[in-house]
């Protein structure tokens, strides 16, 4: 009896092992944030201005898509692409010319303009997927968020589709050996509007 007790004492430690293992594996950890001091200031966005006792001055304002925005007595203003500290800035030189003298300028992102980003190609679940705030998803974790590789991928041929400055750039990424290449791959984080495709292993 002690022997059979014995065997299902082994039998029920190891699967309650290989249930935890299984639940470290399978239950995706959340997403790291970036510094929010490197976020740059996106189309829809929408920031809380204040300067320093001069109250009349508050406003909310929102991203227009070219990146600009409409600020008490200064009027439109270009801060898309720019971190909040280097807008406020720009900010604070525009009401010192002429209109304050030692203007403190306050600038918070409210909220964050919805994100996207698509893969496609040879991962278990393609589609859209959302960037959230200033979260910052590194290739590997976008791909893992499409449920990872299929069978047949080939993670030497993953190509990176983005528009800057109004121009496509295509980027081409060999993930095959992601402990090698990990200076490579963390260089590449997901962006808004950005076409992940992993392409497919030829046998």
């Amino acid at each position: 009896m002690k022997t059979v007790a014995r065997i299902i004492y082994d039998v029920g430690l190891q699967a309650s092992i290989t249930f935890s293992l299984f639940c470290l594996i399978a239950i995706p950890l959340p997403a790291p944030a970036q510094d929010p001091a490197n976020y740059r200031i996106s189309p829809n966005d929408v920031l809380d201005f204040k300067v320093f006792q001069e109250s009349d001055l508050d406003a909310h304002v929102r991203i227009a898509a070219d990146g600009t925005a409409i600020f008490p007595l200064i009027g439109s203003i270009n801060i898309g692409g720019k971190t909040v500290s280097e807008a406020t800035g720009i900010l604070r030189q525009h009401y010192l010319n002429g209109y304050l003298v030692n203007p403190q300028v306050s600038l918070i992102i409210q909220t964050y303009a919805r994100r996207t980003f698509t893969v496609l190609g040879q991962v278990n679940r393609p589609g859209a997927y959302e960037i959230a705030g200033d979260q910052s998803i590194g290739l590997l974790e976008a791909i893992g968020m499409a449920g990872g590789y299929t069978r047949i991928a080939d993670p030497g041929k993953i190509t990176i589709r983005r528009a800057e400055n109004g121009q496509d750039q295509v980027f081409k990424v060999n993930a095959k050996h992601p402990g090698k290449n990990a200076d490579i791959l963390n260089q590449y984080k997901a962006q808004s509007g950005d076409i992940i495709t992993v392409g497919e292993s030829i046998f």
